[in-house]
């Protein structure tokens, strides 16, 4: 049984139109792919603390070191990792806000890039260790930034995912969404349009 784990980085929650698109694709999987076990994570509902200097140094102590409150925060960490680690297919539902990622989803990040357990320092430098897995990447945005320099969370997006080992990564663009009803409606049908073929 394969597991698609679906995250929703929206600050709507569902109600955002990376979420709504991110939902769709991982309905249609189940149709196309009978059984598929489904991971949910909400950010907006279950937000990821920011990294700070004590939950960093939780991840830094030693195992038998470690104190009640630090043994939370690895263990938390370890639960995000874990849900990555079991998916076979990544579905990640992703707003622009002011040119960047959601600081949800910088959160999360910070929590599931941890040396020796997603990725490990090697004479040839990092190497990423959550390999096998295919990331479809849902970009929901106001205007139409794809290709240009302003975009710079696709690189972002996708160097981090290669830095844990996570290389096969396909984005699927709504852009122009506030640049009137015809704009939105076209570029929502195109979207959908890829849904429809991509979870086949």
């Amino acid at each position: 049984m394969s597991t698609l784990l679906k995250i929703n980085t929206s600050l709507f929650s569902n109600h955002g139109q990376s979420s709504q698109l991110a939902d769709s694709f991982a309905t249609a999987w189940q149709v196309s792919h009978p059984g598929t076990r489904v991971i949910n994570r909400d950010l907006a509902q279950e937000p990821v603390p920011h990294l700070d200097g004590a939950r960093f140094m939780s991840f830094l102590a030693k195992p038998d070191e470690r104190s009640a409150e630090q043994q939370a925060v690895v263990d938390f960490s370890d639960a995000l990792i874990a849900e990555l680690r079991a998916a076979d297919v990544i579905v990640l539902g992703l707003p622009l806000y002011n040119f960047g990622v959601p600081s949800t989803l910088k959160a999360y990040f910070d929590h599931v890039a941890r040396a020796g357990v997603t990725f490990q320092y090697t004479a040839e430098g990092p190497k990423g260790l959550l390999n096998g897995k295919k990331v479809y990447i849902f970009a929901a945005r106001g205007g139409r930034y794809a290709g240009t320099p302003q975009d710079s969370q696709t690189t972002y997006v996708r160097d981090f995912l290669g830095f844990i080992g996570i290389t096969d990564v396909e984005f699927i663009y709504a852009e122009g969404l506030n640049m009137g009803d015809e704009s939105k409606a076209t570029a929502l049908a195109g979207a959908q349009k890829a849904v429809a073929e991509l979870a086949a």
